[in-house]
């Protein structure tokens, strides 16, 4: 069963470049990304699906007033199985982000081009590789007329490059019925070149919004004011103390630990002989999950802050951009892992390696709601930049990966 599965997904060479090429032509960007959703593109997905033969097609619209279509929608396709008991899913997403500077382009980002074994275009690898890819391992299965063990199901989301609130989040919400505890969920919008690496956990993410409010007053008189400029540096040295406070360690994640990084800066006054009154800098933190964000981390955080306030005669204000604890990590031993790890071996001939991540992935909806779920894919990670490409043997590969975990349920 399993070769001609193979066999059927190689045929399709030709189609998986067919549909990648059309699909890269109908940009959807986010409104906040200067777009007006994934509609257009959702639909036309949902005609080349139905062509397919795909049965149960459906989707689920999101209010969003900021489009045309005051919706963004998500869309969900079943291949039936002999059982209903659980459901194979592979997720990927509509949604892209924007070419950025056109002149790094040596194309037309919304018109691919074929070249050494590659798609080049904005989305064939964010998240074009995984959405082809499992449109054809599925359709592998209708066309070889094999009713596989339990229903297939493909989820195609919105939302997912700026926040997921109208994509997965939505669904999570208001869809939980989707879902099953004995659901087999592959995420494939990340990994490596090698196909190695099987995300399964997270660390907790924290974007933190520091204000400082002083005094300003004249360069030369600063026993007039109270320097919020000043204050913010040593609260950004103290703020350096945090890998000490908390320094645990796990060989998962790369780097092991947790970081504490002060990254952007706000503009304050704009001449130099003015003392600044108010002044804002910003973290980034990502933290291992077995620390508490509120209780451990911005409390002491916090009291880093009481001691500058007391320093300097400033108020210091905290808020926050993002902030998500992480999610329970996937078991090593849960029965999607073993497949996945499996279905690498086999068809990429190769050792998977279970890894955490420093960010955030859809795969967190999941992981709240009880049901495990790896990330995984085989990319070079040309996401977001110039000239984005997909290697056109991993959209086969891939494809051969998910018929063969598929195969391999129980």
């Amino acid at each position: 069963m399993l070769d001609k599965l193979i066999k059927r997904i190689q045929s399709y060479r030709d189609d998986m470049i067919k549909l990648q090429t059309e699909i890269t032509a109908i940009p959807a960007l986010s409104p906040e990304n200067g777009g007006d959703g994934e509609h257009e593109k959702s639909e036309y997905i949902k005609k080349v699906l139905e062509g397919f033969g795909f049965s149960g097609i459906k989707m689920y619209h999101a209010p969003d007033e900021r489009c045309k279509t005051k919706a963004r929608p998500s869309l969900v396709a079943k291949v039936p199985g002999r059982s209903s008991d659980k459901t194979f899913w592979v997720m990927s997403h509509a949604d892209i982000v924007p070419p950025g500077e056109l002149s790094m382009w040596e194309s037309d980002p919304y018109k691919v081009v074929v070249k050494d074994g590659k798609l080049i275009g904005r989305g064939v690898e964010d998240n074009q590789q995984g959405l082809v890819s499992s449109v054809f391992a599925l359709k592998a299965f209708m066309d070889e007329k094999i009713t596989p063990e339990f229903d297939l199901g493909l989820l195609i989301v919105a939302d997912e490059e700026t926040g997921s609130q109208y994509g997965l989040g939505y669904l999570a919400k208001n869809h939980p019925e989707l879902f099953g505890k004995n659901d087999i969920i592959v995420v494939p919008d990340g990994g490596n070149p090698d196909g190695t690496m099987v995300e399964i956990a997270e660390k907790s993410i924290m974007w933190m919004k520091v204000r400082t409010i002083g005094k300003q007053c004249h360069g030369s008189r600063p026993e007039c004011g109270n320097n919020a400029h000043k204050a913010n540096a040593y609260l950004t040295v103290k703020f350096d103390n945090l890998y000490k406070d908390f320094p645990a360690r796990d060989e998962l994640f790369d780097p092991p630990i947790s970081t504490f990084e002060p990254t952007k800066k706000d503009a304050n006054v704009p001449n130099i002989n003015t003392i600044p009154g108010d002044d804002v800098f910003y973290m980034d933190c990502r933290i291992m999950p077995c620390y508490d964000l509120k209780k451990e981390i911005i409390s002491k955080m916090r009291s880093y802050a009481d001691e500058i306030e007391k320093q300097f005669g400033v108020k210091v204000e905290f808020s926050y951009p993002q902030i998500e604890q992480a999610a329970p990590a996937t078991s090593g031993d849960s029965p999607v892992v073993k497949l996945i790890c499996a279905a690498v071996r086999d068809i990429y001939k190769k050792e998977a390696k279970l890894e955490g991540i420093g960010g955030g992935t859809v795969a967190a909806f999941f992981r709240r709601a009880g049901i495990p779920c790896v990330v995984w894919s085989k990319l070079d990670e040309s996401c977001h930049q110039p000239n984005e490409y997909c290697h056109i043997a991993n959209m086969i590969g891939d494809a051969q990966v998910f018929a063969h975990m598929i195969v391999n349920m129980k």
